[in-house]
């Protein structure tokens, strides 16, 4: 049913009722008239309707923001695609505070073919339609100014500024410049080239600008052909290093199959505030853009709504025109004759993972910007996240972690690692070897540990940690709170389990377990925490094991007795060093007769 204890409900009623079942864009607005959503739709009336007929299901953001809502308006179009796009031009031009924020939405440098006699080219970033052509935009400008050099070290065009009209050049009005004496440019200024042969070295041009070097490529052997078979070598041989120059800028490209032409590549990482959209051109076979684009939740949106968004934006921002698209899940983009492909395997597959690591390259270089920038700001952030998820009175400024390991009740150690601000304190690592549990009992080992860690705390005066995490689920946090009850250290400490099979938060007294986010940071420091532990636990499990077994295979010599193993293996290290000992050293080590019983036993073995 509709949600009737909606303060503007009386209001809203008719609007939503009144909607038709048609495509289109609706806007909500608050009391004061100020845009909070902009959405599109396949069927406007359910789509609305729905927000005000949803339950606990909703997130809170969402809730909060049908809370304000005061008004509503729409727009009908004849398709969904003409509502997509009318979607991102609204979000751009009005920034409603619940639509997702795209973050680099600056203005990029294009390279533009002026729409003139004589055509000049030169990088700007103000588009004017004149009717000039303009070919990127380029994110990086370094890749941009590597084009120009190319075109420019390639062809011989204008770069002067004159108003090359056929009346004007007829009339004399221009001289040749030092570009013209240097074999830069022709000359058309003084009419040495006609407007028709400039307009095929724009053509050629265009061909490269829009990545198409193999059409270039395959002019220019026929050219140089062409002045071998008339014997004009020279005029060859300038073509040939014109070939040779296009094709190492082809080499360092990033050439993936020749079987690929034109096709856009999308791939998507996100956490729980933004996404990163990263996009690769491919004509040729080769990677001739690439570029990511940084969106920030709102609504806590989806990967699939963040990339219809991204896609939308990418293909008009970039003017592609690509027939192929590889995503790298299923998309509803109801873009007229576009095929989405979302690969599994092969070299379009090995495209979708170069893409993906390229997005995730640059979320990591954006979060370390942040942590250099404000590295408190960022532990801050992280640190009051914790607190929220995991219900807790306090920063957990100062946290502890324990695990147990042993094998089959034998070597019993557990393991404690501390985290200072979300990160790792090794100088405060403690390893623990079992002593009052026998057999393989990890809820004991569990609360024996505790109780040694905190009682010495107490003993000492030293402050004790904001929140304690114990490797496992219930039984093992049971244990470890019957410890810290004995201590009555209960309401001073904030304690959880962490399960490792589905990632369970266990807390004291409830049942149900907490499934915290899988990209949340907070959940990402426990792992690192619990990992930690197993870590440090397992090498110190291992050495001890590997002690026992030595010193076991000792105690099978009928007549070496524990102590002596010992001062055996204080001395020389190891079994295989007892071995290598002389007589003389073992019976200055154990005595004549220990050294004898040594030296028969592994002359026999």
């Amino acid at each position: 049913m509709p949600r009737s204890d909606h303060k503007h409900w009386s209001k809203l009623e008719p609007l939503i009722q009144t909607m038709p079942d048609k495509p289109g864009i609706y806007q909500y607005f608050d009391e004061r008239g100020t845009i909070l959503y902009v959405g599109k739709a396949k069927n406007l009336k359910k789509r609305v309707a729905s927000y005000f007929n949803r339950s606990q299901e909703s997130t809170g953001k969402v809730r909060l923001m049908v809370r304000r809502i005061a008004d509503i308006q729409h727009f009908v179009v004849d398709t969904e695609l003409d509502a997509l796009l009318l979607e991102n031009n609204l979000i751009k031009k009005y920034q409603p505070r619940y639509n997702v924020l795209l973050k680099d939405d600056k203005t990029f440098p294009w390279i533009c073919i002026k729409n003139e006699p004589f055509p000049r080219i030169f990088p700007t970033r103000n588009l004017v339609r004149d009717g000039s052509k303009y070919f990127g935009p380029y994110a990086s400008v370094r890749m941009m100014n590597t084009l120009l050099e190319l075109i420019r070290q390639l062809f011989q065009y204008r770069t002067c500024r004159l108003k090359l009209t056929p009346s004007n050049i007829q009339a004399g009005k221009f001289k040749r410049c030092l570009e013209y004496h240097i074999g830069n440019c022709k000359g058309p200024c003084e009419g040495l080239q006609d407007e028709t042969d400039y307009l095929l070295t724009i053509s050629q041009v265009e061909d490269i600008l829009k990545g198409n070097l193999g059409s270039v490529i395959g002019q220019l052997k026929g050219v140089m052909r062409l002045y071998a078979e008339e014997f004009a070598f020279e005029k060859a041989h300038i073509v040939k290093e014109k070939l040779q120059l296009l094709e190492k800028f082809q080499s360092k490209s990033m050439v993936v199959s020749a079987t690929i032409h034109n096709v856009d590549v999308y791939s998507i990482v996100s956490d729980q505030d933004t996404g990163y959209v990263n996009f690769l051109k491919v004509v040729d076979g080769a990677i001739v853009q690439s570029h990511t684009l940084e969106i920030k939740k709102r609504l806590e949106e989806t990967d699939v709504e963040l990339m219809e968004l991204a896609v939308m934006e990418l293909r008009q921002r970039f003017q592609s025109n690509a027939k192929e698209v590889i995503v790298p899940f299923r998309l509803t983009i109801p873009l007229p004759d576009v095929r989405f492909l979302v690969p599994k395997i092969g070299d379009k597959k090995k495209l979708l993972e170069l893409s993906e690591r390229n997005a995730k390259y640059y979320r990591l270089e954006k979060l370390k910007q942040k942590e250099l920038v404000d590295p408190e700001r960022h532990t801050r952030r992280i640190l009051e996240k914790m607190k929220q998820d995991l219900r807790l009175d306090q920063l957990p400024e100062y946290i502890e972690c324990f695990d147990n390991s042993n094998t089959q009740g034998t070597y019993p150690v557990a393991a404690m690692v501390v985290f200072r601000d979300t990160r790792p304190s090794k100088k405060e690592y403690r390893h623990y070897n079992i002593k009052t549990v026998e057999g393989p009992n990890d809820y004991a080992s569990m609360e024996e540990v505790v109780f040694r860690r905190y009682h010495r705390l107490l003993e000492e005066g030293s402050a004790l940690p904001q929140l304690i995490v114990v490797d496992g689920g219930k039984g093992q946090l049971s244990a470890a709170l019957n410890a810290i009850e004995k201590l009555g250290l209960r309401k001073k400490m904030s304690v959880i389990g962490i399960a490792k099979r589905l990632e369970e938060i266990y807390f004291p007294g409830d049942s149900l377990p907490l499934y915290i986010d899988k990209k949340s940071e907070t959940l990402k420091v426990i792992q690192y925490m619990r990992d930690e532990a197993h870590r440090f636990g397992i090498r110190h499990h291992r050495g001890r094991r590997e002690k026992g077994s030595i010193r076991s295979q000792l105690s099978d010599i009928k007549g070496i007795g524990p102590k002596t193993a010992q001062i055996l293996l204080q001395t020389f290290r190891s079994v295989h060093g007892i071995k290598q000992a002389s007589y003389e050293n073992l019976q200055q080590a154990v005595g004549p007769a220990k050294a004898k019983i040594l030296h028969d036993y592994f002359s026999k073995h």
